[in-house]
């Protein structure tokens, strides 16, 4: 049992887990305190799988930050007027102003995955997105807002236990949707997308970093550990801010080419 935790915590005892998560949950806050004396603007983008632990990720950033300077944005389903105005209108309402951090729980790049695998858009459309989200994030960069893109790879077996899971517990329900039961079925395709995504989509000036997440807790530290390593701030505790390379990697095409990224 002591051995199936360990593994659970990510190779460490609850306890540890715990007394790091807090200790880096402490940086946060650190980090926080500078961007808003420094009237900085953060957007942290999480792309995945169903099920690859973006909410969870996303909960521990969050979990003791302020809220009035903290935003977590997730869209629904695009309405009609969404889908007869710019692609990426619905999404520049949500970007942080001064002072604020914001975690896009997916983002503009639904259309370079759910959107073309499930017939949600077209060819055209996709294509037209490729060629101009560089641009767009080449303008957000250039008035002054931090862009910071994870992807959080789980393998083809974790998923389908973490679905299986998110099915059998009753406070999970409002999880679950369509999508969800035909991820399995598509996992190629969303393996092909991705690829491609990463290939067109990730650049010198706004990277995609991928994370190993099959362990979720292990995910959840190091997303942290590089989150706050990617912006200098005072009496940070440099020792704590170094992620494992292991487990967070700046997108390389060999991290295809090799099997590192689920395929």
């Amino acid at each position: 049992m002591r051995t199936h935790k360990k593994k659970y915590y990510g190779g460490k005892s609850k306890e540890e887990y715990r007394k790091e998560l807090k200790a880096l949950q402490i940086e946060l806050v650190k980090l926080q305190r500078h961007f808003i004396e420094d009237d900085r603007k953060i957007l942290v983008i999480f792309e995945g799988r169903d099920a690859a632990g973006k909410d969870g990720t996303i909960k521990r950033i969050t979990q003791h930050l302020s809220p009035r300077e903290t935003r977590v944005v997730a869209l629904g389903k695009p309405s009609d007027r969404d889908r007869a105005s710019w692609y990426f209108q619905r999404y520049v309402e949500h970007l942080p102003a001064e002072q604020e951090m914001v975690l896009m729980n997916r983002s503009w790049y639904n259309r370079a995955g759910v959107e073309p695998v499930m017939g949600f858009c077209t060819t055209v459309e996709k294509e037209a997105f490729m060629q101009t989200v560089p641009q767009f994030e080449a303008m957000l960069i250039d008035s002054g807002v931090r862009v910071i893109k994870y992807y959080l790879d789980i393998s083809k077996e974790e998923q389908a236990q973490r679905l299986a899971d998110r099915r059998r517990d009753p406070l999970k329900q409002w999880k679950i949707s369509p999508i969800d039961e035909v991820s399995l079925e598509h996992w190629d395709d969303y393996s092909i997308a991705r690829d491609e995504m990463f290939l067109r989509t990730s650049s010198e000036h706004s990277p995609w970093f991928v994370v190993q997440a099959n362990n979720k807790r292990r995910a959840r530290l190091n997303v942290i550990r590089h989150l706050l390593a990617q912006i200098d701030y005072p009496d940070a505790g440099d020792e704590i801010r170094a992620p494992k390379l292991d487990i967070v990697s700046k997108f390389d095409p060999h991290l295809i080419e090799s099997g590192r990224i689920a395929g």
